[in-house]
Protein backbone atom coordinates (compact mmCIF):
# COMPACT_ATOMS: atom_id res chain seq x y z
CA UNK A 1 0.00 0.00 0.00
CA UNK A 2 2.73 2.27 0.73
CA UNK A 3 4.77 1.50 -2.19
CA UNK A 4 1.63 2.20 -4.49
CA UNK A 5 1.34 5.47 -2.47
CA UNK A 6 4.89 6.43 -3.59
CA UNK A 7 4.18 5.43 -7.12
CA UNK A 8 1.34 7.54 -7.46
CA UNK A 9 3.14 10.62 -5.60
CA UNK A 10 5.80 10.14 -8.64
CA UNK A 11 3.43 10.14 -11.53
CA UNK A 12 1.68 13.05 -10.54
CA UNK A 13 5.13 14.70 -9.85
CA UNK A 14 5.92 13.62 -13.40
CA UNK A 15 2.72 14.72 -14.53
CA UNK A 16 3.09 18.53 -13.29
CA UNK A 17 6.71 18.78 -14.36
CA UNK A 18 5.85 17.65 -17.99
CA UNK A 19 2.92 20.31 -17.80
CA UNK A 20 4.94 23.21 -17.16
CA UNK A 21 7.53 22.38 -19.07
CA UNK A 22 5.20 22.25 -22.55
CA UNK A 23 4.05 25.45 -21.58
CA UNK A 24 7.14 26.86 -20.65
CA UNK A 25 8.40 25.61 -24.16
CA UNK A 26 5.45 25.28 -26.54
CA UNK A 27 6.11 26.71 -29.66
CA UNK A 28 3.97 30.44 -29.89
CA UNK A 29 0.40 30.59 -31.35
CA UNK A 30 0.89 31.88 -34.84
CA UNK A 31 -1.42 32.18 -37.91
CA UNK A 32 0.11 29.30 -40.02
CA UNK A 33 0.52 26.50 -37.54
CA UNK A 34 -2.14 24.87 -39.02
CA UNK A 35 -4.69 24.79 -35.82
CA UNK A 36 -7.74 26.70 -34.80
CA UNK A 37 -6.60 28.39 -31.71
CA UNK A 38 -6.06 32.01 -29.93
CA UNK A 39 -9.19 33.62 -30.91
CA UNK A 40 -10.03 32.33 -34.27
CA UNK A 41 -12.80 31.62 -36.23
CA UNK A 42 -11.55 29.17 -38.87
CA UNK A 43 -8.20 27.51 -39.16
CA UNK A 44 -5.51 30.29 -39.12
CA UNK A 45 -7.94 32.73 -40.27
CA UNK A 46 -10.79 35.73 -37.99
CA UNK A 47 -10.23 36.57 -34.65
CA UNK A 48 -6.33 38.33 -34.40
CA UNK A 49 -5.33 36.74 -37.97
CA UNK A 50 -7.03 38.42 -41.26
CA UNK A 51 -10.69 37.56 -42.12
CA UNK A 52 -11.67 34.39 -43.11
CA UNK A 53 -11.96 33.89 -47.13
CA UNK A 54 -14.95 32.58 -48.70
CA UNK A 55 -13.72 30.01 -51.00
CA UNK A 56 -16.33 29.90 -54.16
CA UNK A 57 -17.31 26.98 -55.56
CA UNK A 58 -19.93 27.84 -58.10
CA UNK A 59 -21.70 25.78 -60.66
CA UNK A 60 -20.66 26.41 -64.16
CA UNK A 61 -23.10 28.73 -66.51
CA UNK A 62 -25.92 26.76 -68.99
CA UNK A 63 -26.08 27.79 -72.28
CA UNK A 64 -30.23 27.23 -73.07
CA UNK A 65 -30.11 29.02 -77.16
CA UNK A 66 -27.68 29.85 -79.46
CA UNK A 67 -28.18 31.27 -82.56
CA UNK A 68 -27.82 33.96 -85.34
CA UNK A 69 -29.73 35.69 -88.01
CA UNK A 70 -28.65 37.64 -91.18
CA UNK A 71 -27.98 40.92 -90.23
CA UNK A 72 -27.99 44.56 -92.23
CA UNK A 73 -25.93 43.36 -95.56
CA UNK A 74 -24.01 41.09 -96.92
CA UNK A 75 -21.78 39.15 -94.34
CA UNK A 76 -23.11 40.53 -91.18
CA UNK A 77 -25.22 38.35 -89.17
CA UNK A 78 -26.81 39.14 -85.48
CA UNK A 79 -26.12 36.83 -83.00
CA UNK A 80 -27.60 35.68 -79.08
CA UNK A 81 -26.80 33.25 -76.59
CA UNK A 82 -29.46 32.56 -73.92
CA UNK A 83 -27.05 32.05 -70.46
CA UNK A 84 -28.26 31.05 -67.24
CA UNK A 85 -26.24 31.27 -64.06
CA UNK A 86 -27.70 27.85 -61.58
CA UNK A 87 -26.39 29.19 -58.15
CA UNK A 88 -28.77 30.29 -55.78
CA UNK A 89 -26.60 33.09 -53.80
CA UNK A 90 -23.21 33.09 -55.91
CA UNK A 91 -23.18 36.36 -59.33
CA UNK A 92 -20.67 37.16 -61.31
CA UNK A 93 -19.41 40.52 -61.06
CA UNK A 94 -18.24 40.27 -64.44
CA UNK A 95 -17.55 37.46 -67.12
CA UNK A 96 -15.36 37.93 -69.97
CA UNK A 97 -16.83 35.57 -73.14
CA UNK A 98 -16.29 35.20 -76.46
CA UNK A 99 -18.89 34.24 -78.93
CA UNK A 100 -17.77 31.69 -81.85
CA UNK A 101 -19.55 31.23 -85.55
CA UNK A 102 -18.17 28.32 -87.15
CA UNK A 103 -19.22 26.70 -90.57
CA UNK A 104 -20.28 23.59 -91.12
CA UNK A 105 -16.75 21.75 -91.59
CA UNK A 106 -16.05 23.67 -87.79
CA UNK A 107 -13.82 26.15 -88.85
CA UNK A 108 -14.41 29.83 -87.45
CA UNK A 109 -15.77 32.27 -89.22
CA UNK A 110 -16.84 34.92 -86.95
CA UNK A 111 -15.28 36.04 -83.30
CA UNK A 112 -16.96 38.25 -80.99
CA UNK A 113 -15.67 39.16 -77.81
CA UNK A 114 -18.06 40.58 -74.36
CA UNK A 115 -18.02 41.24 -71.13
CA UNK A 116 -21.50 40.84 -69.01
CA UNK A 117 -22.76 40.17 -65.34
CA UNK A 118 -25.42 38.14 -64.00
CA UNK A 119 -27.03 37.53 -60.66
CA UNK A 120 -27.84 34.40 -59.00
CA UNK A 121 -30.57 32.42 -61.24
CA UNK A 122 -30.69 35.22 -63.96
CA UNK A 123 -30.81 33.67 -67.21
CA UNK A 124 -29.79 36.61 -69.72
CA UNK A 125 -29.60 37.30 -73.05
CA UNK A 126 -25.88 38.09 -74.69
CA UNK A 127 -26.58 39.75 -77.81
CA UNK A 128 -24.56 41.03 -80.79
CA UNK A 129 -25.81 43.00 -83.65
CA UNK A 130 -24.04 43.39 -86.98
CA UNK A 131 -21.31 40.83 -86.61
CA UNK A 132 -18.77 40.88 -89.36
CA UNK A 133 -18.12 37.19 -91.03
CA UNK A 134 -16.04 36.07 -93.07
CA UNK A 135 -17.71 32.58 -94.00
CA UNK A 136 -21.14 31.45 -93.84
CA UNK A 137 -22.00 30.46 -90.31
CA UNK A 138 -23.81 27.24 -89.36
CA UNK A 139 -23.25 26.87 -85.57
CA UNK A 140 -22.77 29.23 -82.97
CA UNK A 141 -20.74 28.52 -79.71
CA UNK A 142 -19.70 30.61 -76.52
CA UNK A 143 -16.47 30.02 -74.19
CA UNK A 144 -16.61 31.75 -70.39
CA UNK A 145 -13.34 33.04 -68.62
CA UNK A 146 -12.35 35.38 -65.59
CA UNK A 147 -15.34 35.43 -64.04
CA UNK A 148 -15.09 37.88 -60.83
CA UNK A 149 -17.71 35.84 -58.12
CA UNK A 150 -19.37 37.19 -55.59
CA UNK A 151 -21.83 35.47 -53.18
CA UNK A 152 -24.80 37.47 -52.31
CA UNK A 153 -25.69 37.35 -48.31
CA UNK A 154 -29.80 38.00 -48.01
CA UNK A 155 -29.95 38.46 -51.68
CA UNK A 156 -33.68 38.03 -52.92
CA UNK A 157 -34.00 38.94 -56.23
CA UNK A 158 -33.10 41.64 -59.04
CA UNK A 159 -34.68 44.70 -59.53
CA UNK A 160 -38.16 44.59 -61.54
CA UNK A 161 -37.42 45.90 -64.89
CA UNK A 162 -40.41 44.69 -67.11
CA UNK A 163 -41.19 45.17 -70.68
CA UNK A 164 -45.15 45.30 -71.25
CA UNK A 165 -47.42 46.07 -74.65
CA UNK A 166 -44.76 44.62 -77.22
CA UNK A 167 -45.93 44.84 -80.95
CA UNK A 168 -44.32 44.21 -84.28
CA UNK A 169 -45.72 46.07 -87.44
CA UNK A 170 -44.45 45.47 -90.72
CA UNK A 171 -43.91 48.64 -92.27
CA UNK A 172 -45.52 49.07 -96.35
CA UNK A 173 -43.77 52.17 -96.89
CA UNK A 174 -40.89 54.35 -95.62
CA UNK A 175 -37.21 53.19 -95.84
CA UNK A 176 -37.75 50.83 -93.20
CA UNK A 177 -38.84 46.92 -92.77
CA UNK A 178 -40.62 46.73 -89.65
CA UNK A 179 -40.79 48.33 -85.58
CA UNK A 180 -41.26 47.06 -82.43
CA UNK A 181 -43.05 49.04 -80.04
CA UNK A 182 -43.00 48.52 -76.30
CA UNK A 183 -42.75 50.18 -72.70
CA UNK A 184 -40.76 49.70 -70.12
CA UNK A 185 -41.77 49.90 -66.58
CA UNK A 186 -39.59 50.16 -63.82
CA UNK A 187 -41.08 48.24 -60.66
CA UNK A 188 -38.31 48.65 -58.24
CA UNK A 189 -37.06 51.86 -56.11
CA UNK A 190 -33.98 52.12 -57.59
CA UNK A 191 -32.99 54.68 -60.30
CA UNK A 192 -30.82 53.51 -63.02
CA UNK A 193 -28.38 55.82 -65.77
CA UNK A 194 -29.40 52.71 -68.21
CA UNK A 195 -31.20 50.15 -69.17
CA UNK A 196 -30.51 47.80 -72.29
CA UNK A 197 -33.66 46.27 -74.10
CA UNK A 198 -32.95 43.43 -76.03
CA UNK A 199 -35.53 42.02 -78.53
CA UNK A 200 -35.77 38.11 -80.48
CA UNK A 201 -38.43 38.21 -82.50
CA UNK A 202 -39.36 35.04 -83.23
CA UNK A 203 -41.92 32.59 -85.49
CA UNK A 204 -44.76 30.36 -84.95
CA UNK A 205 -42.19 27.20 -84.53
CA UNK A 206 -40.50 29.43 -82.18
CA UNK A 207 -37.75 29.77 -84.73
CA UNK A 208 -35.15 33.34 -84.33
CA UNK A 209 -36.04 35.50 -87.16
CA UNK A 210 -33.94 38.84 -86.16
CA UNK A 211 -33.60 40.60 -83.24
CA UNK A 212 -32.39 43.75 -81.95
CA UNK A 213 -31.51 46.03 -79.02
CA UNK A 214 -32.05 49.66 -77.68
CA UNK A 215 -30.78 51.50 -74.81
CA UNK A 216 -32.70 53.65 -72.68
CA UNK A 217 -31.02 56.21 -70.43
CA UNK A 218 -32.26 57.79 -66.97
CA UNK A 219 -34.99 55.25 -65.68
CA UNK A 220 -35.86 56.50 -62.61
CA UNK A 221 -38.32 54.46 -60.19
CA UNK A 222 -41.87 54.09 -61.01
CA UNK A 223 -40.89 55.24 -64.67
CA UNK A 224 -42.99 53.86 -67.94
CA UNK A 225 -40.83 54.38 -71.19
CA UNK A 226 -42.28 53.96 -74.14
CA UNK A 227 -39.25 52.69 -77.10
CA UNK A 228 -39.19 51.84 -80.71
CA UNK A 229 -36.99 49.33 -81.92
CA UNK A 230 -36.17 50.35 -85.90
CA UNK A 231 -35.45 46.55 -88.04
CA UNK A 232 -34.45 48.14 -91.69
CA UNK A 233 -33.93 45.14 -93.86
CA UNK A 234 -36.66 42.55 -94.53
CA UNK A 235 -35.74 38.89 -92.74
CA UNK A 236 -38.13 36.12 -93.80
CA UNK A 237 -41.03 34.68 -91.75
CA UNK A 238 -43.38 35.70 -90.14
CA UNK A 239 -42.95 37.43 -86.68
CA UNK A 240 -45.45 35.73 -84.38
CA UNK A 241 -43.91 36.50 -80.89
CA UNK A 242 -41.72 39.06 -79.17
CA UNK A 243 -39.42 38.09 -76.75
CA UNK A 244 -37.96 40.96 -74.73
CA UNK A 245 -35.24 40.84 -71.89
CA UNK A 246 -34.02 43.88 -70.17
CA UNK A 247 -30.44 44.65 -68.76
CA UNK A 248 -28.91 46.40 -66.07
CA UNK A 249 -25.63 47.04 -64.54
CA UNK A 250 -26.96 45.55 -61.43
CA UNK A 251 -23.05 45.35 -59.80
CA UNK A 252 -21.39 48.95 -59.97
CA UNK A 253 -23.01 51.88 -58.44
CA UNK A 254 -22.06 54.09 -61.62
CA UNK A 255 -25.20 52.63 -62.85
CA UNK A 256 -27.15 53.90 -59.62
CA UNK A 257 -28.43 57.68 -59.66
CA UNK A 258 -28.26 59.28 -56.52
CA UNK A 259 -31.29 60.83 -55.20
CA UNK A 260 -32.06 62.41 -52.35
CA UNK A 261 -35.59 60.14 -51.07
CA UNK A 262 -36.71 57.54 -49.17
CA UNK A 263 -36.28 53.53 -50.43
CA UNK A 264 -33.56 54.43 -53.08
CA UNK A 265 -30.36 52.66 -51.18
CA UNK A 266 -28.35 51.62 -54.02
CA UNK A 267 -28.57 47.61 -54.99
CA UNK A 268 -24.70 46.92 -54.08
CA UNK A 269 -25.96 47.52 -50.04
CA UNK A 270 -28.41 44.38 -50.28
CA UNK A 271 -26.56 41.70 -51.09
Amino acid sequence: MKRLRITSVVILFLVAVGAVAYYLFRPAQTCIDGRRNQNETGVDCGGVCGPCTDVLDPDPFVVREAAFVSGNGSGIYDVFVKVHNPNDTIGAAQVRYDIVLKDTSGSEVGRIPGVDSLLPQETRLLVAVGAHVTGIPASVEVSFRDATWQRFSGYQERPQLTVYRTRFDKLSSGPYFGQVFGTLRNESSYDFRSVTVKMVLRDASGTPVALNQTEINTVLAGDNRDFTLIFPKAFPGDVASVEAETDADFFHQDNFIKRYRSGNEQFQKLQ
